[in-house]
């Protein structure tokens, strides 16, 4: 065989390996990303990336936020501190902006939720899960309720959030998200 030949062999096996390895990643990836292996396996796929806000040991929340019934919320709420669920909202300004007039982010502007229907902003395009439910208003035991566990609350939701477990860090941070309005509702007694 010439060297010539011995060359074009050469490019054309690099070329065919690249392929192989770039087929086979793709794979990996898109089987670590949607939970293929695990579906397969008669499991229950999860995403590869989920915003993990704040289930940190010892904060008092925990890990995929499921409670297995709704919290009334309501004796936490006459409780809350609206300073503290500020603090608390920092976890969600990867995806929220929260002034007035702001701009969306890869979640809708959260100004005027309390309140509002479940698709309150105009300018935001919401899941088919959530449009679904427009109607609905953003009452303090709704937010709760979906604050807790979102996918859970409303399967197909686009928001990847896991939760917040702990109902008085729940209570805090609605009490903040109430008072981003121009006629915040009165809280429980």
């Amino acid at each position: 065989m010439s060297d010539s030949g011995m060359e074009i062999n050469k490019i054309a096996g690099a070329v065919l390996l690249a392929g192989v390895i770039a087929m086979v990643s793709g794979l990996i990836a898109e089987a670590l990303y949607t939970g293929t292996i695990a579906e397969e396996k008669g499991g229950e796929g999860k995403r590869g990336y989920v915003i993990a806000g704040a289930e940190n040991a010892g904060s008092g929340e925990a890990p995929a936020a499921e409670p297995a019934k709704p919290v009334d919320i309501a004796p936490f709420l006459a409780k809350a501190d609206s300073k503290a669920g500020e603090a608390q909202s920092k976890k969600c300004t990867t995806c929220h902006t929260f002034d007035k007039g702001g701009k969306n982010g890869v979640g809708p502007n959260q100004w005027g939720l309390v309140g509002g229907h479940f698709d309150h902003k105009d300018d935001y395009s919401y899941s088919p899960a959530l449009q679904a439910q427009k109607q609905r208003t953003w009452t303090f035991q709704e937010l709760s309720d979906f604050i807790a566990a979102p996918a859970k609350d409303i399967p197909g939701t686009k928001m990847s959030f896991a939760g917040i477990a702990n109902p008085q860090d729940r209570a805090n941070l609605i009490a903040y998200l109430n008072s981003l309005s121009d006629k915040p509702l009165p809280l429980p007694k």
